[in-house]
C-alpha cells in the first residue's frame, strides 16, 4: 500500500503536469492497495500474473473438453457405421486384406493439450474436422487403447512441467517407431530400451524427480507405450514364435502323463485350501495372455508364484524353499499348458523396463519361468526316474502311469474326485478290452485269409494233377428202320383198339 507522503508526491507530479488525478486511479483493480498498471490492465503485477495464470488453465480446461468431446464423436461416427455392416460377415480372403491394410495403414493424431490456444483456432479445427472424414472412423478403435490413454494423461498432469516433457518424448517416440515397422523386432526391442533408458535419465537429472516418482512414471510410460505398440511387436510375422508356441504346446499336451510324485512335488490336492491355490494358480498363468502390459504379464506371474508358494506352505507346514518352488512351478505349467506361451516370455524379455526385469521378486520369479519352460522342452526319462521303454510308452499313449485306487482315498477326498477317478478306471479297462478285442479281430481276419489261400491253393493243385479231359461229341443213333427201307413184308405198326363193352 502507499503511504501518504507517496501519495502526495505522485499528486504534486500529476499537478504539474495539469492532470487531476482520482486516488482509486491509481490502485489495482483488484483491491489488493497496490499500484495498478495501464499496460497490465489496471492490475498490479502480482494480480495480473494470477489473473494470466487463472485465464491460461481454463484455456487449457477448454482445449482438453474439445479434444475429448471431438474424440467422442468420432467414437460415436465409427460406432454408428460398424452398426450397419453388423450383418455382414467378412470372408477369409477379405480379412487377410484388411490385416494386410491394418498394417501398411499409418495414422497421426496430434492433440495439443499443453499449449495454450485462441477460441477461434479451436473453433476453425473443429469446423475442419468435422468436414473431413476422421481417420479413426476408418479403423477399429481401441477400448482398452482409449481408456489407457485418458489414464496417462491423468498420471501426468500430476507431474506439471515434467509431465509435459513425457507426453512430448512419448508421442515423439510413437511417431518414430510408426516409421520403424520393416525393422527386425530385436531392433525395435533395442529402440524401446534406448527410449526406456533415456527419460528416465532425464526425470533424474534435467528435473530432479525423486526416483520412487521416477519408476512409477516408468511404469505408466511402458503401459501407455506397450498398449498402443502391442499388435505390431507382439509375435510377429517376421519371427518364429508362433512355431514355438505350437511345439511347447504340443511337447505339453504329450507330457499329460506326468504325475507330481515324478516331479517331487511337495504339494498335496488332496487338501481343499491347496486344491483352490492350485486353481489359483493355473488361472493366473493362463491370464497372463490375455494382458497387453509387460508389467502386468509379469504381475500374473508373481501372483501365480505366490499361489504355488502358499500351497507347498500349507501342505509341508513350514515356509517353502527354492527347491520346492521350482518342481512345482514345473507341474504348474504341464498341467495348465498356458497359451502362446514363448511368445509371452519373448515379449516380456524385448519390451519390459530393464529395471523390473533385473531386480525385485518379478525378475527372480520371471527367470523361474524360463527355467521351467527349458526344463519342460528337455524331459527325458533320467528327469523323471523311468525307463527308457516306459518314457517312450507313456509318450506314445500305449500306457500310462497306475491310477490310485479309489478304494484308498481317505474319507475327507471329495465325492466328485472319487466319482471321476472311477470312471477313470472303468475307460481304462474299456480301452484294454477294446485293444484286445480288435487284436483277436485282426488275428481272425489274418486265420481267414489263409484258409481261403490254402484252400485256392490245395484246387488248383488238384486240378493240375487231375486234368478233365473233355471228349468231343459222338453221333445220334440211327432208328431201327432207318436201314430197312426196302423190306415191305414188316407188319405195321399197332393200333389202339376200341372194344364196345
Amino acid at each position: 500500500p502507499f503511504s501518504s507522503s507517496s501519495r502526495r508526491k505522485m499528486n504534486l507530479k500529476s499537478e504539474r503536469r495539469g492532470i487531476h488525478v482520482d486516488q482509486s486511479e491509481l490502485l489495482c483493480k483488484k483491491g489488493c492497495g497496490y499500484y495498478g498498471n495501464p499496460a497490465w490492465q489496471g492490475f498490479c503485477s502480482k494480480c495480473w500474473r494470477e489473473e494470466y495464470h487463472k485465464a491460461r488453465q481454463k484455456q487449457i480446461q477448454e482445449d482438453w473438453e474439445l479434444a475429448e468431446r471431438l474424440q467422442r464423436e468420432e467414437e460415436e461416427a465409427y460406432a454408428s457405421s460398424q452398426s450397419t455392416q453388423g450383418a455382414q460377415s467378412l470372408t477369409f480372403s477379405k480379412f487377410e486384406e484388411k490385416k494386410t491394410n491394418e498394417k501398411t495403414r499409418k495414422v497421426t493424431t496430434v492433440k495439443k493439450f499443453f499449449t495454450a490456444s485462441s477460441r477461434a483456432g479451436a473453433k476453425k479445427a473443429e469446423i475442419q474436422e468435422a468436414k473431413a472424414p476422421s481417420p479413426a472412423i476408418h479403423r477399429q478403435a481401441s477400448i482398452e487403447t482409449d481408456r489407457v490413454s485418458k489414464e496417462f494423461i491423468e498420471f501426468i498432469r500430476t507431474y506439471q512441467k515434467p509431465g509435459q516433457d513425457i507426453y512430448k518424448q512419448c508421442k515423439l517416440f510413437l511417431d518414430t517407431m510408426s516409421h520403424k515397422r520393416d525393422l527386425s523386432i530385436e531392433e525395435q526391442s533395442e529402440c524401446a530400451q534406448d527410449f526406456y533408458q533415456n527419460v528416465a535419465d532425464r526425470l533424474q537429472t534435467r528435473w530432479k524427480v525423486p526416483p520412487e516418482k521416477v519408476e512409477k512414471a516408468m511404469d505408466e510410460v511402458e503401459k501407455y507405450i506397450m498398449t498402443r505398440q502391442y499388435k505390431y511387436v507382439f509375435c510377429p510375422e517376421t519371427t518364429d514364435d508362433e512355431k514355438k508356441d505350437l511345439a511347447v504346446q504340443k511337447r505339453i499336451r504329450a507330457l499329460h502323463w506326468v504325475t507330481p510324485q515324478m516331479l517331487c512335488v511337495p504339494v498335496s490336492e488332496e487338501i481343499p485350501e491347496v486344491s483352490d491355490m492350485v486353481v489359483k494358480a493355473i488361472t493366473d498363468i493362463i491370464e497372463m495372455d490375455s494382458k497387453r502390459v509387460p508389467r502386468d504379464k509379469l504381475a500374473c506371474i508373481t501372483k501365480c508364484s505366490k499361489h504355488i508358494f502358499n500351497a507347498i506352505k500349507i501342505t509341508k507346514n513350514e515356509p517353502a524353499s527354492a527347491d520346492d518352488f521350482l518342481p512345482t512351478l514345473i507341474y504348474i505349467v504341464l498341467k495348465g499348458n498356458p497359451p502362446r506361451l514363448q511368445s509371452n516370455i519373448q515379449y516380456i524379455t524385448r519390451f519390459c523396463n530393464p529395471s523390473r526385469l533385473m531386480t525385485g521378486e518379478d525378475g527372480y520369479y520371471f527367470t523361474n519361468l524360463c527355467c521351467a519352460v527349458a526344463f519342460i522342452e528337455k524331459l527325458d526319462a533320467q528327469s523323471l526316474n523311468l525307463s527308457q521303454e516306459d518314457f517312450d510308452r507313456f509318450m506314445t499313449g500305449q500306457t500310462s502311469p497306475k491310477k490310485q485306487e479309489s478304494d484308498s482315498f481317505s474319507p475327507d477326498v471329495c465325492l466328485g474326485v472319487k466319482q471321476m477317478c472311477k470312471s477313470l478306471d472303468l475307460l481304462s479297462q474299456l480301452n484294454e478290452r477294446q485293444e484286445r478285442i480288435v487284436s483277436e479281430a485282426k488275428k481272425l481276419e489274418k486265420d481267414l485269409i489263409d484258409w481261403t489261400d490254402g484252400i485256392t491253393k490245395e484246387v488248383e493243385d488238384i486240378v493240375e494233377k487231375y486234368p478233365l479231359e473233355i471228349k468231343p461229341k459222338s453221333q445220334a443213333l440211327a432208328a431201327i428202320d432207318s436201314e430197312n427201307v426196302e423190306n415191305d413184308k414188316l407188319p405195321p405198326p399197332l393200333q389202339p383198339q376200341v372194344y364196345a363193352g
